[in-house]
């Protein structure tokens, strides 16, 4: 049998997707809801990537109070780089959304789209991250932590002992991943 190519589909995704199977219990309403909740997500997807080019290239967007316009304008401010991974091993990395390092302070911002309530804790991760990856010293850094959601911008300083604890605790969860993987081998 010749089966048929389908090249049009390289990289693509079906909602209803066999190996999000899920659906086939869904009733309308719930079919309906997820559908809305994965356009939100890519559309969440695609204002990341239009927030990342507006940075880069310094392209800052009418003064108003909306999210994306003050998250763009604050990094475009502070000079930030967008979309910076962040990296401690395989087990342990992310990317912030904009970061800067500059006389001995630490600024991540991090850009919310969805209704769904964000957590510090992300944030939280992200500065672990970088001072894991760049061997800094909580104690020796200031840290200022934003999340611009819902037409607001929620600022926040972790306390150098949170900061320790969440690098101690992600270079313990790494080594137990990392004997774990060794075990299988």
């Amino acid at each position: 049998m010749t089966f048929n190519k389908h090249s049009e589909l390289a990289g693509a995704h079906a909602f209803l997707s066999p190996s999000k199977y899920h659906w086939l219990g869904y009733d309308a309403d719930k079919l309906r809801d997820s559908y809305l909740n994965s356009l939100a997500v890519q559309r969440g997807t695609e204002l990341h990537a239009f927030a990342e080019d507006c940075i880069r290239l310094g392209i800052k967007l009418p003064d108003e109070r909306k999210t994306l316009n003050m998250y763009v304008n604050d990094a475009i401010g502070f000079k930030m780089t967008p979309e910076q991974p962040l990296v401690y091993s395989m087990n342990c990395f992310g990317t912030a959304d904009s970061i800067c390092f500059r006389k001995n302070l630490l600024r991540i911002h991090d850009l919310k789209t969805g209704q769904t309530p964000a957590d510090i804790r992300q944030l939280l991760i992200y500065n672990s991250l970088w001072c894991l990856e760049y061997g800094k010293k909580p104690d020796k850094v200031k840290s200022i932590l934003r999340i611009y959601q819902n037409d607001d911008i929620f600022e926040y300083e972790p306390d150098k002992a949170e900061v320790q604890e969440t690098m101690e605790k992600i270079v313990w969860a790494n080594k137990i991943l990392e004997g774990m993987q060794q075990e299988e081998k």
